[in-house]
């Protein structure tokens, strides 16, 4: 306010965060609008830098910021999925898996400042990451923030979707476990033999034994 912006430069170096990118991050996610531009450091170097955006973006309903989960309430998640993870289905320690917003924070917030078990599901730290990665460069999450448009991605709702960060793609995460290892390790050798990848291989299987079927 005094300055009218500040630099990340600014953020670690007099504030003292460590990690300015999550400062900034926390203003906006408590519903505060800040504009992202680029100024040089003292050394020369472009830099980011930051200030308040258009007052009538301020979202109301996040001005708080996140709310904390009581210990409860993730357990309260964790039995109802069983200990595994929303998108690859791999069985955790409830310690391992993160509580996520299946409407991300940054569109849909804490609305009312409610906790509803049924908006939220636990991620292992892999999958939270890349769901991360893939709402951030979403359109919805840059310009609409349309919270109706998430409950049909695949990261709001892996089970039951029609696009994936609004393209319209497809996803499926397999994990082989216990007795399951050694059928994955042998399809595995095939597929180095024939040099492909897993991931190219598999579809090949499976598309190969759709096309039996219908035949």
């Amino acid at each position: 306010m005094q300055y009218g912006f500040i630099t990340t430069e600014d953020l670690e170096n007099t504030y003292g965060y460590n990690h300015p990118p999550r400062a900034v991050r926390d203003v906006r996610e408590a519903g505060i609008p800040l504009e992202t531009f680029k100024v040089k450091s003292k050394e020369g170097k472009s830099i980011a830098a930051y200030r308040f955006g258009d007052v009538i973006q301020l979202q109301t309903n996040r001005i708080a910021g996140r709310i904390m989960f009581p210990k409860e309430f993730k357990k309260t998640l964790f039995d109802s999925c069983n200990g595994k993870c929303a998108v690859c289905n791999g069985e955790f320690e409830e310690r391992y898996l993160q509580i996520d917003h299946k409407i991300p924070y940054k569109v849909g917030g804490d609305i009312n400042g409610k906790q509803e078990v049924t908006d939220f599901m636990l991620l292992c730290a892999s999958c939270n990451r890349a769901k991360s990665w893939s709402c951030e460069h979403c359109e919805n999450w840059q310009t609409a923030q349309n919270a109706n448009l998430c409950p049909q991605c695949y990261w709001g709702n892996p089970l039951n979707y029609n696009h994936i960060a609004l393209k319209d793609v497809r996803r499926l995460d397999l994990q082989w476990e216990g007795e399951e290892v050694k059928n994955y390790d042998a399809i595995k050798i095939i597929a180095d033999g024939k040099n492909i990848e897993m991931p190219d291989f598999v579809k090949q299987l499976l598309e190969n034994n759709v096309q039996k079927k219908m035949k």
